[in-house]
């Protein structure tokens, strides 16, 4: 992973950490690999991991049990609603970026059903579904 220089390192860690839950990645109940582990795979200090965590379990995406390590929540609707959320913040992206090149809705609009169908068929796990 590449971290971007415009943003803290740890918040970075916490959208890739999101990132991973969403996806299954990181399995609802499942235990965190440990602080060290992530800093040596992420090439940071194992304190910057520590904050990216702490910051987690505020936001209930996460809890610590005192011997055994972090796990991820089990809380479903709390990982859909943090799904959403990241795939908000997207849509509200691409609709700057489309608005900003002047171009109009339902031409954003036709374009992201164009993609979303190229993906489909290209990916075998989506071919097939309803999107």
């Amino acid at each position: 992973m590449e971290f971007d220089t415009s943003s803290p390192i740890w918040l970075q860690l916490v959208t890739e950490f999101s990132r991973r839950i969403v996806t299954d990645e990181w399995r609802a109940g499942e235990k965190i690999p440990g602080v060290r582990e992530l800093a040596l795979q992420f090439g940071v200090n194992p304190n910057t991991v520590q904050r990216a965590l702490v910051e987690m379990e505020r936001d209930g995406l996460c809890r610590s049990e005192r011997t055994t390590g972090r796990f991820v929540t089990e809380d479903i609707r709390r990982i859909n609603a943090l799904r959403r959320a990241l795939v908000t913040e997207a849509a509200d992206d691409y609709i700057r970026l489309s608005r900003g090149l002047r171009m109009e809705a339902q031409e954003a609009v036709t374009l992201v059903h164009e993609r979303w169908n190229n993906h489909d068929s290209a990916d075998p796990h989506r071919a097939g579904t309803e999107g």
